[in-house]
């Protein structure tokens, strides 16, 4: 789950990090009373998106006086950005943050995330900062110092202290990064965060050292334990169908192609995209319905995957273990029948109950073309799809 800027600078905040003073307007008169209660001479007017590259995408500006915060939140609301983490579509921005100017000395990266190569959270910093951390660490990786920390203990303030010196913070507010870098951390393990990002953290002339960006994802899986970040969720920042998915406990991802999935187990559904992709067809979405699904839980899986205007077929790969393929039949059934099937459908299944789950799809009047193999049925809906684009 992803938030915006200024709610990750809030939760930061509760951890005591250092960090502009802000205010999020929803209109372009909010805009312009939070420039006049901040009551500073330079204000920066932030597109909020959840999105980076927003900067370069021309949603952020500097503005000098009231008429400028005026001319760009206008400019800005309304418009759709388009960064290398939008895709081609972008995003419309709908809220700003209108948050008080910053005399940058020096600009730095600061990160945190989960490293399943040491299976420990890692603390990433660079003097790079300002940067997309991708393009340095492609041409130059060795400015980007690595801190493992032992899960046991946590991070430790001589390995916040290494990396503040590594990337040449002054050394008058060597002890203020350090303070910083323990609370970042803090605040990741604390609310469960799958990556923390600072980009910007920069250390100011009057000798402050904040954090002027802020990126935070929280894991799925522990939001469970989580309200006052779910609490967060802007439901307009997500597709509205991974979020009917969500309500059903189904784990959906929409893609770019045009063959709906259907699978359950996430290595499967996996190379299901795999081998739909080696007959020359492109998958429209990530869909696993799990091992413990009931048949009301396929019906409203189909509904999602029909909802997508992208899709032209339909491909059900059922392995039947824990999952048993009668119930994915009936769930196919009842779901064409709802909603009406007018794209191609192949079916394969195998396993638990495998007999009874064909008969039931044979059995239905409906037209779906059965597949003896994962091989057989990617070919199968790739030939389909092809038939009719």
């Amino acid at each position: 789950m992803n938030i915006h800027e200024y709610q990750g600078k809030a939760v930061l905040k509760q951890y005591g990090v250092n960090v502009p003073n802000g205010i999020v307007a929803f209109s372009v008169e909010e805009a312009v009373q939070a420039a006049e209660k901040l009551g500073t001479k330079i204000v920066v007017v932030k597109a909020q998106i959840h999105a980076g590259g927003r900067g370069k995408a021309g949603g952020v500006k500097v503005a000098k006086s009231l008429d400028e915060v005026r001319t760009y939140a206008g400019e800005i609301l309304g418009k759709i950005l388009v960064t290398h983490q939008t895709g081609p579509e972008g995003k419309e921005v709908k809220r700003l943050l209108i948050e008080e100017g910053c005399d940058i000395k020096k600009e730095y990266y600061l990160g945190v995330v989960v490293d399943r190569g040491t299976g420990s959270v890692v603390v990433m910093a660079s003097e790079e900062g300002g940067m997309d951390i991708e393009e340095v660490a492609a041409h130059s990786p060795e400015k980007i110092i690595k801190e493992i920390v032992d899960p046991a203990i946590g991070l430790q303030a001589f390995q916040a202290r290494k990396l503040a010196y590594a990337i040449n913070i002054p050394n008058e507010m060597i002890n203020k990064a350090v303070k910083l870098i323990l609370s970042v951390y803090t605040a990741f393990v604390e609310k469960d965060c799958s990556i923390l990002e600072i980009n910007p953290m920069v250390v100011t002339g009057g000798g402050d050292v904040m954090a002027l960006d802020a990126k935070l994802n929280f894991d799925s899986n522990a939001l469970y334990r989580r309200k006052d970040i779910v609490e967060l969720r802007d439901l307009e920042e997500e597709d509205a169908k991974e979020i009917e998915a969500s309500k059903y406990d189904l784990s959906y991802i929409a893609l770019d192609g045009n063959i709906g999935c259907m699978v359950n187990g996430a290595g499967l559904a996996m190379a299901t995209m795999d081998i739909i992709n080696h007959y020359g067809g492109e998958p429209a979405n990530f869909l696993d319905v799990g091992g413990g699904a009931t048949t009301e839980k396929v019906t409203e899986a189909f509904k999602i995957i029909l909802s997508d205007a992208k899709v032209k077929g339909i491909f059900i790969n059922i392995f039947g273990g824990i999952m048993r393929c009668d119930v994915i039949a009936n769930g196919v059934v009842e779901a064409a029948k709802q909603v009406g099937l007018d794209r191609p459908l192949v079916v394969r299944l195998e396993g638990t109950n495998v007999v009874l789950g064909k008969k039931i799809i044979n059995e239905s009047g409906l037209n779906i073309i059965t597949a003896d193999s994962m091989a057989d049925g990617a070919q199968k809906i790739v030939d389909e799809v092809k038939k009719i684009s």
